[in-house]
């Protein structure tokens, strides 16, 4: 018996997190997110899930954010009935986060009915609100940093990552192995929250690669002058500034900028709102989560002014336009949904607005369509032209770069035994995983989706040596048992691609010369071997090699 990690999610992708730990009987499930962005990857929410979702027996979540909570209703609706495990203040999120998924999800589809622009004549939302209020009693509170015991013989522990407020890296220990989930690691140092801690290592490690790529830019001069000089100019010209924000931790950072700057006289005193009920539901959980904030945190100057829109009509109210210059925070982030659209839509073609971008835009998000110079943008079934001037402040990120990555694993003690980088796009997370093993001499590797993997110690997985050594002990099959080899591509590899990949078995047989080999009649000559397998060793100690070896025969010969 051995414990097992399924990637379901994010990896290969910044989103839909999902990873399942299999232990014996025991399916646990950490994070259960929702893929967003390009079409592709979105119609994965629809799929049917891997394993019926009643034989998951605990669920265990790192941050609110809907790529890492927002498939949790749909699992629900297909018979998930255990515990949902997270910190308070996560709890506290997920239920603004995921009411407002569910109403955005039957809005969208109501939506789509009316104006026609689905391909289906009854479309139906991923979810609806009944499905979320059957989520939220099965969330359940754990405390910071102490072991949770799910039962035979598996516990768990959460640590907090400086993220958002809530968000935690997980470390759970099973009979076989330990691994650590990093979650959305924050910066060394947050705006808003108290600093990130360390949490104890594990056996294996899986780690976010959002930005493992590139280090965030340390400003020249003052700090968010981007966002400062968009302000000042699209003000003086008559314009709005519109600020597409993720409703959890990305507002109130950008409050806490934009208060900071009117402090300092570095723009203009204009109304600012919040058009988002979610941004303003989460903003009442951050403004009560006294001891997890900064201690020097001050957002009198801005807050005593600050318009929250709550209502449609307020909303539609300030979407028309009639309230002059003016800073207009709304969400979804990316552009995906939400209020922002209807702002996009009456704000994209006046060439007087500004809209600031301030975080991550996924591949296939109408925010990354704007950052790449997209003349149009589809909304509602509608093309808008963009006429308005586009802005990114790449100071706002809340995911810490490469170099905090790598550093936050040479931290962890004890070191770990293999590294998976993921909840990243293709080239960041092999760029991580290629770093990690060259400056700090552990194996890491990019996941695929649906790939399976062993938990266990270093010390139960085979030396690479012994492997080789195995691969390449003189063997000398008969030309009758197996055909000549010319086998000089083999070898034994662990499973998937790219950079960074452990070599833990990476045998060549020495080439040997070409023979002649008959099969059903026909003369074939050479052959080549390719192995994908990964090592193992079983409860009773042998070694287990488990993937596949294809054997290509060439001919017939003339």
């Amino acid at each position: 018996m051995a414990t097992t990690l399924t990637f379901l999610g994010a990896a290969g992708t910044v989103t839909g997190s999902k990873f399942l730990l299999t232990v014996g009987e025991r399916r646990i499930l950490v994070d259960g997110g929702m893929f967003q962005g390009e079409k592709e990857l979105r119609k994965l929410n629809w799929a049917d899930f891997p394993v019926p979702p009643d034989t998951i027996t605990d669920i265990l979540v790192t941050h609110a954010h809907l790529d890492h909570v927002g498939y949790l209703p749909v699992l629900v609706k297909n018979g998930f009935h255990g515990p949902i495990w997270c910190t308070p203040h996560t709890r506290d999120l997920a239920f603004i986060v995921l009411r407002d998924a569910g109403f955005l999800q039957e809005r969208d589809a109501e939506d789509a009915r009316l104006g026609g622009w689905s391909k289906h004549d009854k479309p139906k939302p991923l979810f609806d609100s009944q499905d979320v209020e059957k989520t939220l009693p099965l969330i359940t509170p754990v405390d910071w940093d102490r072991d949770l015991e799910l039962g035979d013989d598996i516990t768990a522990v959460w640590t907090r990552n400086g993220h958002i407020l809530g968000s935690a890296s997980i470390r759970v220990q099973t009979p076989h192995g330990s691994v650590l989930f990093s979650g959305d690691l924050g910066r060394k140092e947050h705006p808003v929250l108290r600093a990130r801690e360390t949490p104890a290592g594990a056996d294996v490690v899986v780690v976010e690669s959002t930005y493992g790529d590139r280090e965030h830019m340390d400003p020249r001069n003052m700090a968010h002058e981007a966002l400062a000089d968009a302000v000042r100019r699209t003000i003086n010209r008559g314009g709005s500034v519109l600020i597409p924000a993720f409703a959890v931790d990305r507002t109130e950072i950008v409050i806490t900028v934009l208060s900071q700057m009117r402090r300092d006289g570095r723009i203009p005193r204009t109304p600012v709102y919040v058009n988002s009920p979610m941004a303003a539901s989460a903003l009442d959980v951050y403004k009560n989560a006294v001891t997890e904030l900064r201690e020097d945190l001050d957002l009198t100057d801005i807050m005593g002014d600050l318009q929250e829109v709550r209502s449609a009509d307020d909303s539609r109210e300030l979407t028309s336009g009639k309230h002059g210059p003016s800073i207009i925070i709304s969400s979804s982030g990316m552009a995906t949904g939400g209020r922002v659209l209807h702002h996009l839509e009456r704000m994209l073609p006046d060439p007087r607005n500004a809209v600031v971008l301030t975080g991550y835009q996924a591949v296939g998000t109408r925010g990354r369509a704007l950052l790449e110079g997209a003349q149009r943008l589809k909304m509602h079934g509608r093309y808008v032209g963009v006429k308005a001037e586009i802005v990114r402040d790449e100071e706002f990120s809340v995911h810490a770069d490469g170099s905090e990555l790598v550093d936050w694993v040479r931290d962890l003690r004890p070191a770990p035994g293999i590294v998976y980088c993921a909840h990243g796009e293709a080239e960041p997370a092999a760029t991580l995983a290629a770093r990690i093993t060259e400056q700090l001499g552990v194996d890491a590797v990019v996941p695929s989706i649906g790939e399976v993997v062993v938990v266990e110690p270093p010390s139960a997985r085979p030396a690479a040596e012994t492997l080789a050594a195995a691969a390449a002990a003189p063997t000398t099959p008969s030309v009758e048992e197996a055909g000549a080899a010319d086998a000089t591509d083999s070898g034994l590899e662990t499973q998937g691609s790219g950079a960074g990949r452990p070599v833990t078995a990476m045998a060549a047989v020495p080439a040997q010369e070409a023979a002649t080999v008959s099969l059903d009649g026909l003369s074939l000559t050479g052959a080549q071997v390719e192995a994908d397998l990964t090592p193992h060793r079983d409860a009773d100690g042998s070694l287990v090699l488990e993937g596949t070896i294809s054997i290509r025969l060439r001919g017939p010969l003339p």
